[in-house]
């Protein structure tokens, strides 16, 4: 049974009581099967309008949800021959962003992603996913290694925003993050990226400067967390969800104002419910978009993802 959260409450009580009957069921001659399928579409019923009117702050709680799938998950399931390559050749390695060679739909490809880590030992090892001056090294290092073998980038973002620790503000965190959307943008490759979890402030767009941007439907991805913003504003953390109403971080909003290009469905429930579904829908997502770049030659596609950054926020403006 999936971790609930505050708003599923009234979903989490009846998929208790079906986990009771069919423990009754299995303990004895008790036929309770028609109860328990009355139960079960009821709780289908209830997921399916519970997630159509999502608030922004319900939308940042499956986001941050605990058994979302994760970037080493999809690296996993989505990609073949998968080969890890570690270090930014300056400092060290930073776990919190995962890399290196694989195979999408049989062609050879760069997968950079943010990994949070599915419990506390391995949230720990990867920080929560808040990368340091150096993954931001290692994942440029890794972009100009694709970009030398001509090899197509995608990139899985969830961070919360990258690592703000003395160790790293003395290392150049700024610099490193601002030198990653350089990258991104000087690329003569094609480069994808898709916001799988959160997608918080610099540390997030570090790695989604991209010709296609595509977003999970219950993901967000905003310049920074509805916590940071509700303390700056109202020096309040606690307005959060306010602050999540106010900031557009959605999908559905980020696609209206032009930063995304296309939502990728998650089954009702959210991605954590039907892991398959979901890796389903990114593989479509993947290969329509990678398929749509590679027909672009090198210096336009680096061209139209200048473009597309530079117009950024300027429609409706005279």
């Amino acid at each position: 049974m999936p971790t609930f959260l505050e708003f599923e409450k009234p979903i989490a009580e009846l998929e208790g009581k079906i986990k009771e009957l069919r423990h009754l069921s299995d303990g004895g001659s008790l036929n309770i099967a028609d109860e328990v399928t009355r139960l079960q579409e009821k709780v289908e019923r209830m997921l399916r309008t519970t997630y159509a009117k999502l608030t922004p702050w319900q939308k940042v709680l499956v986001a941050r949800h605990q058994e979302r799938p994760h970037a080493l998950e999809y690296i996993e399931n989505l990609f073949d021959d998968y080969v890890p390559l570690a270090g930014d050749r300056v400092f060290g390695e930073d776990l919190a962003i995962v890399g290196g060679l694989a195979r999408f739909d049989g062609r050879s490809v760069v997968v950079i992603g943010n990994e949070k880590g599915h419990d506390t030992d391995s949230r720990l090892k990867h920080n929560f996913g808040m990368a340091r001056p150096e993954g931001y090294r290692k994942a440029m290092r890794l972009m100009r290694l694709a970009e030398r073998f001509h090899l197509p980038i995608i990139t899985l973002v969830d961070t919360p925003g990258a690592f703000p620790g003395m160790g790293a503000e003395e290392r150049g965190q700024a610099e490193a993050i601002a030198r990653s959307i350089e990258t991104c943008l000087d690329l003569e490759t094609p480069l994808i990226s898709i916001i799988i979890g959160e997608g918080g402030s610099g540390g997030a767009i570090a790695l989604a400067a991209a010709n296609t941007v595509l977003m999970l439907e219950h993901a967000v991805y905003s310049v920074i967390s509805p916590e940071g913003c509700a303390s700056i504003l109202w020096r309040d953390g606690g307005m959060a969800q306010e602050a999540a109403e106010a900031m557009k971080l959605t999908a559905q909003d980020l696609l209206d104002l032009e930063v995304i290009d296309e939502i990728i469905p998650e089954p009702i429930g959210g991605a954590h419910r039907d892991k398959d579904e979901t890796i389903a829908n990114m593989n479509r997502a993947i290969k329509k978009a990678l398929n749509n770049n590679l027909k672009i030659d090198g210096p336009i596609l680096r061209e139209k993802r200048r473009e597309k950054f530079g117009a950024m926020g300027q429609r409706g403006l005279s």
